[in-house]
């Protein structure tokens, strides 16, 4: 037996409700498409960039106090 559309919107709605209830909320989000040519190239310059930084600046040591401050950030 075939599903129809309604039955899938009907499922998925109910499964909306479920999750909401559960206290989630639903949200859209665009990531990058690891699939696209170029990507692990991009990748790996974006790393070499952010290594040279951090040992030009420090910037993991200035990042730690900040990262430490996670008072109020969940409910």
């Amino acid at each position: 037996m075939k599903t129809t559309r309604f039955e899938i919107r009907e499922r998925v709605g109910q499964y909306r409700a479920r999750m909401q209830a559960k206290g989630f909320r639903q949200i859209n989000l665009w990531v990058p498409d690891t699939r696209q040519p170029g990507f692990a190239g991009e990748c790996r310059r974006q790393s070499r960039l952010a290594a040279k930084a951090d040992r030009r600046e420090g910037i993991l040591g200035q990042l730690d106090p900040i990262a430490a401050e996670t008072e109020g950030w969940t409910r």
